[in-house]
């Protein structure tokens, strides 16, 4: 029984059903023949491969992929068809065992609209379970999707923060920010309100999906500054963002981890430090982010370094069910290039 699908299952099942309902009424109130019987269980036989045959159509026309208002027009004009066909089909059947006594007083377009329109309820019941079924189905899985979103943001929260509040980072922020606080006070407390917005948004990245763009933007700026305190004249930093961007929501905290792994696993690791570049656009309907490195990816290929990576792939998947990617790739002139593409959304 594990091994036969719930569609064969449903199927074998429903058309046995109807032989038994039908049988129930004749031998109650009406008159068996073995015609009768045979005619039934023949036609029964045919509706299952006919309902079949009708299944991989729906499925070959991406039927179930349509907007409700569509799906209810190839619901209608789909069991129409296939009950025309199996009104041909049943009057093939009777032909060929022997007509009714009460059917062979109608001629034969008569019979096939009447046998047509017997199979329609059928058809329209078939039609009507089995797109309400996979109605469900999908539901149900947005459900488990949203379900194994909360809980991997839950399980993830102490790695998020723990990817975000780096010890190392809060280390040396620290350290400038000590070095500064004689030399020069006013940026000292700056640098002060930027780590300050630095672990208050990681602090908060688990209560929101998205933030716009500028928003996370900020946070990025706030990051760099920190860290150029560090790198000085070994960070070079550019920024080429498309202002019709900026609303556009993102994962929050995301390209921050994103460029403080281009740091941490890039720029870092240079003798002569390097230079990131930040760039948003849209790109034929999609909201195209793209952060480019002075470094090399380890081992020459698409390793996937650190928590960040992983982490971005995670959030784009289950947020946006494939309809957004990322890619991370090594060019010639010894650069990175992180690139993460996200359906746009229209505030029209």
């Amino acid at each position: 029984m594990k091994n036969i699908s719930k569609y064969w299952l449903f199927q074998v099942c429903g058309w046995s059903l109807n032989i038994l309902i039908s049988l129930f009424f004749v031998f109650t109130i009406g008159k068996s023949t073995p015609e009768y019987v045979q005619s039934l269980l023949i036609t029964c036989a045919a509706g299952l491969l006919i309902t079949h045959i009708m299944r991989m159509q729906i499925h070959a026309m991406k039927v179930l992929n349509k907007s409700m208002k569509m799906q209810i027009i190839y619901f209608l004009c789909i069991s129409i068809l296939y009950a025309i066909i199996f009104g041909i089909t049943s009057e093939v059947i009777d032909s060929i065992i022997g007509i009714p006594e009460r059917m062979a007083k109608f001629s034969r377009p008569m019979r096939i609209l009447l046998s047509s329109f017997n199979a329609l309820w059928l058809i329209v019941i078939w039609n009507f379970i089995y797109f309400f079924y996979h109605y469900a189905e999908r539901n149900r899985q947005q459900q488990l999707d949203t379900l194994k979103l909360e809980a991997t943001v839950k399980s993830l929260e102490l790695k998020t923060i723990k990817s975000h509040i780096n010890p190392h980072f809060i280390f040396n922020a620290l350290n400038s920010i000590r070095a500064l606080v004689d030399e020069n006070p006013t940026r000292a407390r700056k640098a002060i309100t930027e780590l300050s917005n630095i672990l208050r948004s990681s602090m908060s990245a688990e209560k929101e999906e998205t933030v716009p763009l500028k928003q996370e933007l900020n946070i990025v700026n706030d990051y760099l500054e920190l860290e150029h305190m560090r790198f000085e004249e070994r960070l070079k930093i550019s920024m080429d963002v498309d202002e019709n961007t900026l609303e556009q929501p993102i994962p929050p905290m995301m390209l921050q981890t994103l460029v403080e792994n281009a740091i941490k696993h890039g720029i870092s690791k240079q003798i002569y430090g390097g230079e990131i570049n930040i760039s948003s656009k849209i790109v034929a309907d999609e909201l195209k982010l793209q952060i480019i490195n002075t470094g090399q990816l380890k081992n020459g290929n698409n390793s996937h370094e650190g928590f960040g990576i992983k982490s971005t792939q995670d959030r784009l998947k289950l947020l946006y069910n494939g309809k957004a990617k990322f890619e991370i790739k090594a060019l010639e002139n010894n650069q990175v290039v992180s690139t993460i593409y996200m359906p746009l959304v229209n505030f029209l």
